[in-house]
């Protein structure tokens, strides 16, 4: 019996052993999306006879004689046809239920079928399906039809359904749905290995062997059973590999980092490290041929803990390197980069303080879990250049240090970012196209490696574990007299981000706070553990946890509101920010200022809800519950330093509309939508009529990509220019062909107006291009000056003293955003944020053994928050207007993560007494840390 896809017999029978995902998307069905292969993700979700199941553990065989519906297929299945929308997809649409999307298509194929009593119990029907940007709001009001139109302003409760969405946004301040609203929902949006079948003539696979030990020399591998694999190719080892040593971290400068890295290497440093590539025609061939392969090692002795590192005699990790030449900073010695600063004197200042907090603070390695895996096509045109399809955060600098590592000139190698499904720093490195690179310049034809969940948690890259060692002191009056921080960080067995996320750490995470004496001393340590690299925050997470806590037991210590405490020291417009110079850095200013709003707006928000819990009738829980509430405010440069670059072009269409062509890639971070929202302002037209091009090396000359939140305000400020420009040479251009002046010309839609006569852009299109006149324009901007946004968070929590049980009762964050551009968007990164934290903050961790081996290696063993683990947060905005970024606004996509760790654990600390001063702070903890403190009930046995 054939198998029937959307109505269609298949053209093949599906191979023995194979899932259903594959063999749909073999099929054409390219909105099935893998995130797990475990059953774990829901990314996968199609209907078998109208019943939604997981198609990658689903066998394919089992599929004959049944119908299978897919995300293309839905509406037409369900009567949706005359709209090409099924009611679900049209919701989401209509709610923008997703950010990078890459869940999606799950999502609705699961939601379509909920009837009215499981659209009442969310967080039960949607535990199949993980959503890792939302934050599950918006999937909520899309699921259920709920309004969730934000108040930008913060004026009422921050609660969705306040609002009726504008019918026709266009610009600054608007709604604007994301350009590829209908693509996502329908299946239709392009993800990196979305190529339809006949794209890639030959398609070769790669696979990966890893290696199985800490620390080894590679003596031997023989490669003879492997290529007798049938259908394997070939077999690259680290003597097929370039010897130039580069950093997978990606920076403007690429100096930014040590070059330790090799492509192969005959010297592995973490289990996990590749050892050797085997190409084939299928990926079963491939992980056959690696099988095959015979590798002979000399294991090393091995270091997994930076404390260990630091010891004189510790095994070295990069013993043999030059450190000047690949700018580490003492390999003998296991530092990548270290740091050392005193500002003030802080003897004196503790010396003069009231109290004294000290405590060493602990956060742990988290990992990214993109949902879309890393991947990478690789292949060599007719004309022999390298062209690379890869799912990156930065596809220009992946083109320059594929040249720099391969001897290759620019205009040699092409790099395009399709839709990529979530970043969040782990995007910002090379892992694929490296490798891929190799095998297509070797062999000539197109080469693919996707990764398997499993190495994406045992060999990509984690957020920077840290151990903080910090004492401060206040006087009674409230006043900080004195910080001092102890600092290592876990960098792994490779340096990428090891120094920009130690400096970046110590950076604004102590500026944010005036205090005349401050001394830091840090240093970032190799492991031979996996990788660590660049995550939200930047360093800035880990480092706000301790210094935030601290800030509470300080104010407790002196007997002062925790809020207070923060207003006294926090600073103000026109303050100094300094951290460990003793000048701030000269190129960050206050463009806008709006901390005091946000600590106000967080204040009130929870001083509301308590009045919400006493008027139900639910402030008393029972004795058995201990509640408290919890604050934490964070500060981040809107901009990285050291130079971040953009470039953009917008051109006047034949048909009247316009194209934006940006460097930017999109991955839920929504920047395609303010692209096209800041030209449609200066073009005084509506975002629908400005189409965006993208994340291309081919269309711009230079982005430095998309990370440190320079989405907008780096790019959005090039393109900002460019339609500026632009605006002016079509008012030029209208009023010479109708003998008028400039200033009488005015754009207004699709249409400029000359004199009060309204002219069709489509008709001044064409009248340029008869005239030999391209109706264009370029933008630039070079990420300086820079300012600075601001996040504050509140928790209100119950803790169950019995059981260790954390209810969150109240989640509230004030954000200074300045303008902002797109309220529902911009509320989404947040509420995305605030997600992920949680789950930072209470129980995803990354475990590595006494070996070095990660055990959390899959979804099931790593618990990232579910539907039901996420509280509906209240979302404010303060009312500012940056001076520096683009039309007034600011950067938003990495700060929200930065003040939930730390106000969580405040919360925790109010209600219990104890403070949890490692991350996780998961159940099991909070009870044995309750039961230390004698706050265990003790319980009570009945006479037998």
């Amino acid at each position: 019996m054939a198998i029937e896809i959307n109505g269609i017999p298949a053209d093949a029978p599906p191979r023995p052993g194979q899932c259903l995902r594959t063999f749909l998307r073999e099929q054409g069905n390219l909105g099935v999306k893998k995130g797990c292969d475990g059953g774990d993700c829901g990314a996968c979700t199609v209907h078998v006879d109208g019943t939604p199941v997981h198609s990658c553990i689903y066998p394919a065989v089992r599929a004959e004689g049944h119908e299978i519906t897919t995300i293309e297929g839905l509406a037409a299945a369900t009567g949706g046809a005359s709209t090409g929308l099924h009611p679900v997809q049209q919701q989401f649409m209509e709610r923008q239920g997703f950010q990078c999307g890459f869940c999606t298509a799950g999502m609705v194929m699961t939601a379509a079928t909920f009837d009215d009593d499981q659209k009442e119990n969310l967080p039960r029907n949607l535990k199949g399906n993980l959503c890792r940007c939302t934050g599950y709001r918006a999937i909520s009001d899309a699921v259920c039809g709920h309004a969730g139109h934000p108040d930008p302003k913060g004026q009422g409760s921050g609660i969705a359904g306040e609002g009726q969405p504008d019918p026709e946004p266009g610009q600054l301040g608007d709604d604007v749905p994301a350009p590829a609203s209908r693509a996502v929902v329908t299946g239709a949006a392009r993800y990196t290995l979305d190529v339809p079948a006949g794209q890639l003539q030959g398609l070769l696979h790669l696979k990966l062997l890893r290696s199985p030990h800490a620390h080894a020399k590679v003596l031997s591998i023989h490669t003879d059973a492997a290529l007798k694999v049938p259908g394997v190719v070939a077999v690259f080892t680290h003597q097929d590999a370039p010897e130039q040593l580069f950093s997978t971290a990606q920076h403007e400068l690429f100096t930014d980092d040590p070059d330790d890295t090799r492509v192969l290497d005959d010297v592995v440093r973490f289990r996990g490290q590749r050892v050797a590539a085997v190409v084939a025609e299928t990926v079963a061939a491939a992980e056959a041929g690696v099988r095959a392969l015979d590798v002979q090692y000399q294991e090393l002795p091995a270091v997994f803990s930076p404390q260990d590192a630091l010891v004189p005699g510790a095994p070295l990790v990069h013993g043999e390197k030059d450190g000047p030449a690949s700018r580490i900073s003492a390999p003998e010695r296991n530092v990548v980069a270290e740091l050392h600063s005193e500002l003030g004197n802080v003897a004196e200042g503790f010396a003069a303080a009231d109290f004294i907090h000290e405590q060493t603070y602990r956060t742990q390695r988290v990992q990214h879990v993109a949902l879309e895996t890393h991947a990478a096509i690789a292949s060599v045109d007719g004309e022999g250049r390298l062209q690379v399809r890869t799912s990156s955060q930065v596809p220009f600098l992946v083109r320059r240090t594929l040249c720099r590592v391969f001897g290759l000139p620019e205009e040699q190698v092409h790099v395009v970012a399709g839709r990529v499904g979530g970043g969040f720093g782990g995007k910002q490195e090379v892992l694929t196209e490296d490798i891929v690179a190799l095998a297509a310049l070797k062999l000539g034809r197109p080469v693919q490696l996707e990764l398997t969940r499993t190495e994406q948690f045992t060999a990509t890259t984690t957020r920077h574990p840290f151990t903080i060692k910090l004492k401060a002191g206040a006087s009674v009056d409230g006043r900080l007299t004195a910080l001092e921080l102890d600092v290592l960080t876990n960098t792994g067995a490779y340096g990428n981000h090891g120094p920009g996320v130690m400096f970046h750490g110590c950076g604004e995470s102590l500026s944010v706070y005036n205090c005349a004496n401050k001394k830091v001393d840090a240093h970032a340590m190799y492991t031979h553990t996996v990788p660590a690299g660049a995550f939200r925050g930047y360093g800035l997470s880990q480092m706000i946890f301790a210094i935030e806590s601290a800030m509470d037991e300080l104010a407790a210590g002196i007997g002062m509101d925790p809020f207070e405490f923060r207003r006294r020291n926090m600073v103000r417009e026109g303050d100094r920010m300094l951290s460990t110079q003793p000048e701030p850095e000269e190129d960050v200013h206050y463009g806008s200022y709006g901390l005091d709003q946000c600590l106000s707006l967080v204040r009130d928000a929870l001083a509301r809800g308590r009045e919400r819990y006493r008027a139900a009738g639910l402030d008393e829980l029972g004795p058995e519950w201990l509640t408290g509430e919890g604050t934490a405010l964070s500060m981040i440069d809107t901009v990285p330093p050291r130079g971040h670059f953009a470039h953009s072009r917008l051109r006047l269409l034949p048909d009247g509309t316009y194209q934006a062509d940006v460097g930017t890639a999109e991955f839920g971070n929504g920047t395609t939508t303010v692209h096209a929202q800041l030209a449609a302002t200066a073009l005084s037209t509506k975002a629908a009529l400005v189409s965006v091009r993208q994340s291309d090396t081919d269309l711009i000359e230079h982005d430095t990509g998309a990370f440190g939140s320079a989405g907008t305000v780096v790019a959005g400020k090039a393109t900002l220019a460019a339609a500026e420009e632009l605006a002016i040479r079509i008012r030029a251009f209208a009023a010479g062909i109708h003998q008028t002046q400039a200033s009488a010309c005015v754009l207004d839609g699709d249409s400029v107006v000359c004199d009060g006569t309204p002219v069709p852009l489509a008709e001044l299109a064409q009248a340029a291009a008869e005239a030999g006149v391209e109706l264009a324009a370029e933008g630039r901007w070079g990420g300086t000056p820079r300012s600075v946004a601001f996040n504050v968070h509140g928790f209100r929590v119950a803790v169950n003293r019995g059981t260790g049980e954390l209810k969150i009762l109240q989640s509230v964050q004030a954000a200074d955003a300045g303008v902002v551009v797109n309220p529902r968007q911009c509320r989404g990164q947040i509420e995305g944020g605030i997600a992920q934290a949680i789950g930072a903050a209470l129980y995803e961790e990354v475990v590595i053994d006494d070996a070095g081996r990660v055990t959390t290696d899959i979804l099931r063993q790593y618990h990232i928050p579910t539907f039901a683990d996420v509280p509906r947060s209240e979302v404010y905005f303060a009312d500012t207007n940056d001076t520096l970024g683009p039309l007034g606004a600011k950067s938003m996509s990495e700060s929200p993560f930065n003040p939930v760790a730390p106000a969580l654990a405040n919360a925790i600390r109010n209600a219990t007494g104890v403070r949890f001063a490692s991350l996780p702070i998961a159940r099991d903890k909070i009870y044995l840390g309750l039961r230390e403190a004698g706050l265990v009930p003790r319980l009570e046995h009945s006479a037998r």
